[in-house]
């Protein structure tokens, strides 16, 4: 199986996948969400997975969505703009950010993860 995240090193959550995928013996591709976001075709490929809700590809808890005031702007936000800005800031993006072969996974919510990879 072909798996890249994209991980915040210093995460708690990130971790927690981290230990995970090494558990369960997956194979996978580690990027450092803050040197290299995920590309937009990375994006649009994770919005299918998430049945259009751009508001899940976002860390609605991190400082930077607070700052840039998000919860306001990406309700009327075009769905473009709003792949160039997770594109462009890597820390805005929900993480981990784990893309499979056919599937997509954001943050760490384990029973999901065990169902996933069948643990």
């Amino acid at each position: 199986m072909e798996i890249t995240v994209y991980l915040y090193p210093k995460c708690s959550s990130c971790q927690k996948a981290l230990h995970f995928l090494e558990q369960t013996k997956q194979s996978f591709k580690i990027l450092d969400i803050t040197k290299t976001p995920p590309q937009i075709d990375e994006l649009k490929k994770m919005l299918e997975y998430q049945k259009g809700d751009i508001r899940k590809l976002f860390n609605t808890s991190g400082i930077l969505y607070r700052e840039m005031n998000l919860s306001q702007k990406i309700p009327t936000m075009p769905v473009q703009e709003a792949l160039a800005l997770l594109h462009t800031h890597g820390m805005l993006v929900k993480r981990p950010f784990l893309l499979g072969k056919n599937f997509g996974l954001l943050g760490f919510k384990e029973p999901l993860w065990n169902e996933k990879f069948k643990k």
